[in-house]
């Protein structure tokens, strides 16, 4: 866990004195103005500043500006504000807006600034614990949930499944924090399908037309989903962003206050995923499904499309192969669909096949064999030869 702390400050006198009089007890770090400490955080990455100190009169970007800033881009990083008593204002501005964690008046003892930063530090540790303890906790809880849509509405579960796939890259290139949040969302955007017949659901993922009623009942769906997401406690935001995925993005040039809202952002990113894997399931290529949805920036957020233009479509370090379905093992990905002899869709393809998923078949074969095979990914370390499924 990263101890590091960032001063910024537009003065190089008073950064040299934070280094000079604190570098035996605390890992310093320092930047000119609030630019160059955005900059400086965002070349830390993953190493995090566990601590940042900000002066609130700067030019260009006040501390109350920088700090606000802070919060979106490193949500860990502990904030302190150093102010001059002219400025109890703005500090009290900083504390409401930045989520400032204490604000200390100039100029400020080194006893006092050490045991704020201690204090900070201390306050950094326990973020980090609890955002892992919470990030393992939820995405355990939401392991259960897919697990249990992939049972009972396999179509639904698949689409999830790609939908995340996409969410997580769009995280990834945007740079975005609390990024569980934004995966959990595109994970459990089809959620509410789940109140729907199998047969709806897959004539909407085929693109076909519904009737007024199954069109209806289908638009339903992402507030069921939410609806039962904001019962699970730290699930909230994820709730609205499902909740919001229909809706056409904020009216912000070029996504500037989209990514001021964490909401918004993660409805956008949710409404393009989904887009993007209806008109992928439809056939088309990865360019041309990035043409159709930049020719429609009112429906589309730019910044959020232009996310997906490297996404990687194959899946590296897999094997193709053919087995029957006896054979088919957990990690297997599908590219086959699986029906019962009348029709019924049991497996999507697209799925990577879980315990749950293999106990379900192997129970629903006892009754119905099936016969033929049907083509799968096999990830290189199970390429060996993979094992019956027992009777």
């Amino acid at each position: 866990m990263s101890e590091k702390i960032l001063f910024v400050d537009d003065e190089p006198g008073v950064l040299e004195g934070y280094s000079r009089l604190l570098h035996k007890e605390f890992s310093v770090d320092t930047a000119l103005g609030a630019r160059e400490g955005l900059a400086a955080i965002a070349a830390a990455g993953e190493d995090a500043y566990a601590v940042v100190v900000s002066d609130m009169r700067m030019p260009e970007m006040d501390g109350v500006q920088f700090l606000s800033r802070v919060r979106f881009v490193s949500a860990d990083s502990v904030r302190i504000a150093l102010t001059g008593y002219a400025d109890i204002q703005i500090a009290s501005n900083a504390v409401n807006e930045g989520s400032i964690f204490r604000f200390l008046i100039k100029p400020c003892e080194k006893e006092t600034l050490a045991k704020a930063l201690t204090a900070g530090l201390v306050q950094h540790g326990l973020l980090v614990a609890e955002r892992e303890l919470l990030e393992k906790t939820l995405r355990g809880s939401v392991k259960v949930l897919t697990e249990v849509l992939s049972l009972v509405n396999p179509a639904a579960f698949s689409r999830g499944v790609r939908v995340g796939k996409y969410v997580r890259h769009i995280v990834k290139e945007l740079q975005l924090n609390t990024s569980w949040q934004f995966e959990v969302a595109g994970m459990m955007s089809q959620l509410g399908c789940v109140t729907l017949d199998t047969q709806t659901i897959e004539a909407v993922y085929a693109g076909k037309e519904l009737s007024a009623e199954e069109q209806q009942r289908y638009d339903t769906h992402a507030r069921v989903a939410a609806e039962l997401l904001s019962n699970i406690p730290r699930l909230e935001v994820v709730a609205h962003m499902v909740a919001k995925q229909d809706s056409a993005p904020p009216s912000s040039p070029a996504g500037v206050d989209l990514k001021q809202d964490v909401v918004a952002l993660g409805a956008q990113i949710l409404r393009v995923a989904i887009a993007y894997d209806q008109l992928l399931n439809g056939g088309r290529s990865h360019g041309d499904c990035l043409h159709r949805l930049r020719s429609r920036p009112d429906q589309f957020a730019p910044l959020v499309v232009d996310a997906l233009g490297n996404l990687q479509l194959e899946t590296p370090g897999m094997e193709a192969r053919t087995c029957s379905l006896s054979d088919l093992e957990c990690d297997m990905i599908l590219q086959d669909d699986v029906r019962s002899p009348a029709g019924q869709l049991l497996i999507a393809k697209g799925t990577q096949i879980s315990y749950a998923l293999l106990a379900r078949l192997k129970n629903f074969l006892r009754h119905e064999p099936i016969s033929g095979a049907v083509r799968v990914h096999v990830p290189h370390r199970a390429a060996a030869g993979p094992s019956k499924m027992s009777s």
